[in-house]
């Protein structure tokens, strides 16, 4: 989210002479040249060759096109958002059987067969205006080529006709395993690519979600493709049922959510409704100190609660009798500022938050030393806000500088730079700090 200044409007770019912005799309180009070519050759190579044991790539086919047709489409990014149709472009990679008789497609025609029901189930979607993105069927095609080509040559020349039992079934884990953390890669660099956040984090991310959906689509996968091996597709609808069940219940998480979200966002507004904060305050906050938390490395969870907290960090000036001028708490002796965190704490309390966004609210005061980190954040970035507000048109830049000259004791210096990194990548002129 691009920054803003007090009234809301968006900070200065930079100017052509201040030096070149550096912006990392270079991989995420590189990434969709990479699967534009996979793809390509691979239809090449299918339709010179034929489409061999049709029945057995229509049936994957239609499993892959359900997937995309029961894909998520609701405002909030997941990492895995058609879980059953990478469950099934993965199983088609990895198998090796069909009914006790040998297979004989290869790493092309699994490429081809993906693409195009992932295409076909994504129609209806892109119809509404929400289907998948470029970097949604990069990784899918790229994904299904890593997995098919560590496997399908290697089977084709006889080298796994020994393997059976239980050392075949940990040989598609190991190789699951191996995608999965290609597609963390990949999904890293691209989210990198799209925001401009720093790889590292994104990539943590991506490896701390691993262990939910992503271990169930890869078992998942796993097990429809030995499945298969022995009861030939009638075991297709019976082992997808699980992951369309687990699916269900993510939409209804996502829904819980989301209704608890705009709860936050309505007790938020509730200061400025009451004139306590002017209009926007909470909201710009939130948004900045999320951008900050992610540029530190939080976990997907971990922002969220910054987020809930940036929000209501402001609640306890509900219950002053005389309001603070224009809101800004930031200049307010240490002991006042102490005070209206306990009763914003107090607040969320009692109207049934997070236990963890009470404890940010309430610790936002602190000494630096003392706090947690998401403390840290809500405290400069509100301090952040506020003075930039007040300063004028150079208030950013003003903002930003106070902030570095008290850092040795009252703002933590961590942040403060993630702060100036977080501003820097949407184009803003900053001073550089010695």
């Amino acid at each position: 989210m691009p920054a803003t200044a007090g009234d809301g409007s968006r900070l200065t770019p930079a100017a052509p002479g201040d030096g070149p912005r550096l912006t990392p799309a270079a991989p995420r180009v590189l990434i969709h040249v990479c699967a534009a070519l996979l793809a390509a050759v691979s239809l090449a190579v299918t339709l010179h060759s034929g489409l061999a044991q049709r029945g057995v790539a229509l049936a994957f086919g239609a499993l892959v096109v359900l997937g995309e047709l029961t894909r998520w489409t609701g405002p909030d990014r997941v990492r895995e958002a058609a879980p059953l149709g990478a469950a099934g472009a993965l199983s088609y990679a990895l198998l090796g059987e069909h009914a006790g008789r040998p297979t004989c497609h290869g790493t092309a025609q699994v490429v081809t067969v993906v693409l195009t029901a992932s295409l076909l189930g994504s129609v209806p979607h892109l119809a509404r205006g929400r289907g998948p993105t470029h970097d949604d069927l990069a990784r899918r095609v790229l994904t299904a080529g890593f997995a098919a080509a560590c496997f399908q040559p290697l089977y084709n020349r006889g080298v796994f006709d020994g393997w059976i039992g239980p050392a075949y079934a940990l040989l598609l884990l190991a190789l699951l395993s191996l995608t999965a953390l290609c597609d963390a890669l990949l999904a890293a660099a691209l989210d990198h690519g799209r925001t401009g956040w720093p790889f590292g984090p994104l990539l943590r991310d991506e490896l701390r979600a691993l262990p939910g959906v992503g271990s169930a689509v890869c078992a998942t996968g796993a097990v429809i493709a030995l499945a298969v091996a022995v009861a030939g597709l009638w075991a297709l609808p019976v082992f997808c049922v699980p992951l369309l069940l687990t699916q269900v219940s993510l939409r209804r998480y996502a829904a819980a959510r989301a209704t608890y979200r705009q709860t936050i966002a309505s007790l938020a507004r509730a200061t400025e409704i009451a004139g306590c904060t002017p209009a926007g305050h909470a909201r710009r906050v939130a948004a900045l100190s999320r951008a900050v938390g992610r540029d530190l490395g939080l976990s997907t969870r971990e922002l969220a609660v910054l987020e809930y907290a940036a929000l209501m960090h402001d609640i306890g000036q509900l219950s002053l009798v005389d309001p603070v001028p224009a809101g800004a708490t930031a200049g307010l002796p240490a002991a006042e500022q102490r005070r209206i965190a306990l009763l914003g704490g107090a607040v969320v309390r009692q109207t049934g938050g997070s236990p963890q966004v009470a404890e940010i609210v309430e610790r936002q005061a602190d000494p630096c030393a003392e706090q947690p980190l998401a403390a840290r954040i809500v405290r400069v970035v509100n301090a952040y806000e506020e003075k930039a507000r007040a300063a004028g048109p150079g208030g950013p830049l003003t903002a930003l500088e106070e902030l570095r000259l008290a850092t040795a004791g009252e703002y933590a210096p961590e942040v403060v730079e993630a702060l100036a990194r977080v501003l820097s990548r949407d184009g803003l002129t900053l001073p550089v700090s010695g």
